[in-house]
């Protein structure tokens, strides 16, 4: 009979080999988090570009563009806000406020009736959702425009909210229904043996465990609705009721514009934004992942 050879790697051997894959995997890991470092000075340059930018003089800006400021110019922003940023940022606060809160309720109802009821015309109407993704803001401008004009809702902020809600509602529903599937059937049932009605389970069970895919989508829907462009510009006449993307175009002349008040413009409207995101970036990605598993 022959004997199998016995293993000829020593204790030393064996550690050595360790070390070499230590070694390695310390190498691509090196390798990827220069990369992710890189690509964030990519992404972030612009914006710290604005942010300095915004505290020196116009011809500060034109003569030293990549430094630091000589002087820190706070008065930018106190000049920003005293020319109509403070009534744009409020605007912009309504508006988004009123659009996420109506678009995350309205999408949780949808979500759930099509998450966990039959009926006929169900598939439909879930078509209906996905085809409301491909329908572009700028193709139903005209028709938009006259219906706003004949309900009499032209130059409010309601001709800002409805269609803000209408175009992001497919998304939420959509991400909102994945969330809601994942949830297990027998908390419903269970529910329903206690005396709970359906709209109690939606709002004692489905809303309370699906807080990451709601935060989700208002983080989502607040992102469109602060920087919107197209709509705030067409929709509104009057300046006081206009939004922070559309009242910063008063800042620029025709023949002159100071662009360190500007920047501190779009500082300030770009602030809101990136404040959120921060705090609310884990919920961000838990639903996220979450969602797109069904």
């Amino acid at each position: 009979m022959q004997v199998p050879k016995q293993s000829m790697m020593t204790p030393e051997t064996v550690s050595d080999v360790k070390r070499v894959k230590r070694k390695k995997g310390y190498g691509s890991a090196t390798f990827v988090y220069a990369g992710l470092i890189f690509y964030f000075l990519i992404i972030a340059y612009p914006l710290l570009w604005m942010v300095m930018s915004s505290f020196k003089s116009t011809e500060e800006i034109f003569t030293n563009s990549w430094s630091l400021p000589e002087t820190w110019l706070v008065e930018n922003y106190v000049a920003a806000w005293e020319s109509g940023i403070s009534s744009y940022f409020l605007n912009s606060v309504i508006v988004t406020g009123l659009s996420c809160i109506l678009t995350v309720f309205v999408s949780a109802l949808g979500a759930y009736g099509l998450s966990r009821f039959e009926f006929k015309g169900k598939t439909f109407i879930l078509v209906i959702c996905l085809g409301g993704l491909m329908l572009s803001p700028q193709v139903s401008l005209i028709p938009l425009y006259n219906i706003i004009q004949k309900l009499g809702l032209y130059n409010t902020h309601w001709a800002l909210i409805l269609p803000y809600v209408a175009y992001r509602i497919p998304l939420t529903i959509l991400l909102i229904r994945a969330y809601f599937l994942s949830i297990p059937k027998e908390l419903e049932e269970a529910a329903r043996l206690d005396g709970c009605t359906s709209i109690g389970i939606l709002f004692r069970i489905f809303i309370p465990m699906s807080v990451p895919i709601l935060l989700t989508t208002t983080i989502l829907t607040a992102y469109y609705t602060w920087n919107e462009f197209m709509f705030a510009i067409i929709f509104i006449d009057d300046d006081s009721l206009r939004t922070i993307p559309a009242g910063l175009m008063q800042f620029r002349d025709a023949l002159q514009t100071d662009w360190g008040v500007l920047l501190a413009g779009l500082t300030i409207s770009a602030a809101p934004i990136v404040i959120l995101f921060l705090f609310m970036q884990k919920y961000f990605i838990r639903g996220i992942a979450s969602g797109s598993v069904k």
